[in-house]
């Protein structure tokens, strides 16, 4: 039976935009960082754009090289996270069990909902309702797990609807790149092509012993996913499993260590902020830089009691810095990040309550900032930040 769903929202940054102003609509936009800032990368481009040959991870600068009348928008996340959740609910409208995949899709098992119809009618109801009630069009594939459902949605954008068989898989699949295989990154491609292995055919046709000599026990899942077989089913609670909250940044200019001291503080405040609101603690913090030759470092430190407060993360992290990165060498991103989370219980109380302190300025500031926004709160340090855009 192929009932299960992958529901993909089509260009999905560009098209909330076009959801939004009716200005946009049939016009080639791109939404892209702030090039000011050094993240000139296009993260969503409409099709108006993509025709002309625009991708994602592209600078704007060959984009706009491309498109020279593109509309290029700086993104709104939280305009996305408004949308995603809008999409969401209609989903469970025909299915308890969702499970969001990203933002802008997931996968919806519709075995037990047949009082809305087969597969193919809920797929038709679910993209009409999305694009009465959302404003926004997604491709849907139907199969019988959740690779071939993830694949069939891949085989028609925009707006598709495509259904994909395990007797469907050596016609339609086959023929494909390798690298067109859900779960088939650019490295593991490049491995794959070293042995002759072109397309999902060749993969599906290796001998699995060789694969697993060279790829591991990953070897058997790569020769089962070429020929279009997977168990995994479909956990509305996969979401729920977060593992770490991080926030990081591209400096507008390379800075040493004792530079970035108020861009620490701000990125401190932010997954501080984040961690409380969904009710966690951690116990470990991570700092994260990046070098002017791109080169990615980081280090940690993990406690022995898990905790809340946006001023540990802030300590740690400069601690971090100061241990292992020399006083005078540049920095282009640095990134912050919480681990080790767990649900919040209870509280316990230190022996002369400096850390019960800290949390009720930390829920006061967390309340001003539901209220009026992140930044209706700063820090006497953030107000360092005189000659850096952040």
């Amino acid at each position: 039976m192929c009932d299960i769903l992958l529901v993909d929202m089509n260009s999905f940054y560009a098209s909330v935009h076009q959801a939004l102003d009716a200005a946009l609509r049939g016009k080639p936009v791109i939404v892209c960082g702030d090039p000011d800032k050094r993240h000139g990368i296009v993260l969503a481009a409409s099709y108006e754009a993509k025709k002309y040959g625009v991708k994602t991870a592209m600078p704007r600068w060959a984009a706009q090289k491309l498109v020279p009348d593109a509309i290029f928008i700086k993104p709104e996340h939280n305009k996305y996270a408004e949308f995603s959740g809008r999409i969401m609910t209609i989903l469970r409208d025909f299915s308890p069990l969702v499970e969001p995949a990203s933002i802008d899709e997931a996968f919806v098992d519709v075995s037990g909902c047949r009082i809305f119809g087969d597969s193919i009618e809920i797929a038709k109801q679910i993209k009409n309702r999305i694009r009465e009630e959302v404003g926004v069009l997604c491709s849907v594939g139907i199969g019988p797990n959740k690779l071939l459902a993830k694949m069939a949605a891949e085989l028609k954008k925009p707006d598709g609807l495509t259904l994909l068989t395990e007797k469907d898989v050596p016609h339609k699949l086959w023929p494909l790149p390798v690298g067109e295989l859900y779960g088939v990154g650019p490295k593991t491609e490049k491995r794959l092509r070293a042995l002759g292995i072109k397309t999902i055919g060749d993969l599906a046709n290796y001998p699995v012993s060789c694969l697993e000599e060279r790829f591991g026990t990953t070897g058997r899942t790569l020769h089962m996913s070429a020929n279009g077989i997977s168990y995994s089913s479909v956990n509305p609670h996969a979401c729920e499993e977060t593992k770490s909250i991080g926030n990081q940044l591209t400096l507008s200019r390379d800075c040493t260590a004792a530079e970035i001291r108020p861009v620490i503080m701000d990125l401190a405040e932010k997954v501080g902020y984040r961690v409380r609101l969904g009710e966690y603690v951690y116990k470990t913090v991570v700092v994260t830089v990046r070098d002017t030759k791109f080169r990615n470092h980081s280090w940690s430190k993990t406690f022995l009691e898990h905790t809340d407060t946006t001023e540990d993360i802030f300590n740690t992290a400069m601690k971090l810095l100061a241990a292992n990165w020399p006083q005078n060498k540049k920095i282009r991103l640095v990134g912050v990040s919480a681990t080790n989370l767990e649900k919040k219980t209870f509280e316990q109380m230190d022996l002369f309550c400096e850390k019960e302190k800290l949390r009720r300025l930390n829920q006061v500031c967390d309340e001003i900032k539901k209220r009026f926004g992140h930044a209706s709160v700063k820090r006497g340090i953030s107000l360092a930040k005189t000659s850096m855009k952040i």
